[in-house]
């Protein structure tokens, strides 16, 4: 079959760092490890934080709901193994710090845990009506499991004042390092169709576009075909992306595709537009055909210092260090642990902090890939080189921002130079000569502006 793999959809801005895939993208999704304890967190996605529904000593059983919220943005949350509930404790959080967590022991070994799911060719999205599938994906608290974690049941249901049009399922992955949804798309390819049929029933959109990057030319083949052989492959098209980083956010994506652009503060649905991740595609299967809740999810354990770097389902609560031990651990040279990858990612100190639903990978760094001077903190003043003007995607000043939030000047980083419309995607910083963390500040800006509101409310 001949399919079109290069890639001609792209958006202004943008960088190109070191792609370094090859580490983990031949390395097939493989069982994670067995841990003795699970920490679920009660705050793994935007939204309304979950409320415990087990106390200690309680009997859980794989895929019992632990957590939940009435609040209709929001998910609930379950457990991934059997057991006893421990504790509802404190524990380190990759956003928050600290937060609340269902403490879950687990047998060494446990036999209980669970397998990859498989779709039967007599899959048929017309046996579920609209209603059982937004039903089923929200109690299987399915969230976006490649960024923030909005509630996908929040995304599919239907709103007669903003009617979804389209359907763009992300596949770019853009991000260094991280493989675990390329994997999916050439492991999973009937469950991610399935979960696609399924979205597009579920929101109403007319047409879909699975978004893939022309770095991934198996990836497009093999989703190209799985598409040309289903039955409700009408309206699904398959559109090679250039590679270019972050072409996997979610507005660029827009941008790219549909020559929209989604107001500032505002989100997809608001211009007709609903975008879903591989992985949180493949979950909406699990949940609607065979009724898994989101207990699961595969995760890339990557980095020059990991010494088996792979793709691995683990159940959700699994501390990083448990992941790390399972890979063969780190070598001397680790400077650095990040949960993501190295552009978005978020550094942790405490490899205590266990999995949760929106952690893709966990990528372990060295001394030398950090670099000397950003290592040992260095930086020079601004030259006034331009370069965060040409990469960033947003068409902001992120030097403007963050001199702002530098003197304290919030307002007229918000109001002058539109701090909130940043996507903290890192390519300022990328670039910068100076070795200014430009998005390092205009992180902190928008923390104080949300204290500011949290106050003054």
């Amino acid at each position: 079959m001949n399919v079109l793999t290069k890639g001609r959809f792209s958006f202004p801005g943008g960088v190109h760092p070191p792609e370094k895939k090859d580490l983990a993208c031949e390395s097939p999704i493989q069982p994670g490890p067995a841990p003795t304890e699970v920490a679920v967190m009660l705050s793994q996605h935007l939204g309304a934080v979950c409320n415990p529904l087990v106390k200690k000593g309680d009997a859980v059983q794989a895929g019992r709901k632990i957590a939940d919220r009435d609040a209709f943005v929001s998910a609930p949350d379950h457990s991934p193994i059997n057991r006893k509930g421990k504790e509802i404790a404190l524990r380190s959080h990759p956003v928050l710090g600290r937060s609340l967590a269902v403490i879950i022991e687990a047998l060494p070994n446990d036999p209980t845990g669970r397998s990859y799911f498989t779709l039967s060719d007599e899959f048929d999205p017309k046996r579920y009506s609209a209603e059982q599938i937004g039903q089923a994906v929200r109690e299987a608290g399915i969230v976006g499991m490649g960024g923030a974690g909005f509630p996908t049941r929040v995304k599919l249901e239907p709103n007669p004042q903003q009617p979804k049009e389209t359907l763009i399922i992300n596949g770019c992955e853009c991000e260094p390092y991280i493989t675990c949804d390329y994997r999916i798309m050439l492991e999973w390819t009937k469950q991610i169709i399935a979960g696609i049929r399924l979205a597009k029933k579920a929101s109403g959109c007319s047409r879909v576009f699975i978004a893939i990057e022309d770095n991934k030319p198996q990836a497009i083949e093999v989703m190209s075909a799985a598409v040309k052989d289903s039955a409700g492959g009408d309206n699904i098209t398959v559109v090679p992306m250039k590679t270019k980083y972050p072409q996997g956010g979610e507005r660029q994506l827009i941008r790219a595709i549909l020559k929209k652009n989604v107001p500032t503060g505002g989100i997809p649905p608001m211009i007709g537009v609903v975008v879903l991740n591989m992985a949180t595609t493949a979950a909406i299967a699990e949940a609607v055909v065979v009724g898994l809740p989101l207990t699961h999810r595969v995760v890339t354990v990557t980095g020059e210092a990991i010494a088996r770097p792979g793709n691995y389902y683990v159940p959700i609560g699994t501390s990083v260090q448990d992941l790390i031990d399972f890979c063969g651990g780190v070598t001397e040279r680790c400077a650095k642990v990040v949960l993501g990858g190295p552009m978005m990612g978020i550094a942790i100190a405490d490899l205590s902090t266990p999995v949760t639903k929106t952690t893709n990978a966990v990528t372990v760094l060295t001394k030398e890939q950090i670099g000397r001077a950003k290592f040992a903190g260095r930086q020079t003043a601004c030259i006034r080189c331009g370069r965060c003007l040409e990469v960033c995607p947003e068409n902001l000043s992120p030097t403007k921002i963050a001199h702002a939030v530098k003197h304290n000047l919030l307002e007229a980083a918000e109001r002058n130079y539109f701090m909130s419309a940043c996507i903290q995607c890192g390519c300022c910083s990328y670039v910068c000569p100076a070795n200014i963390e430009l998005t390092g500040y205009i992180k902190t800006g928008k923390i104080f502006i949300a204290r500011q509101k949290k106050k003054m409310a």
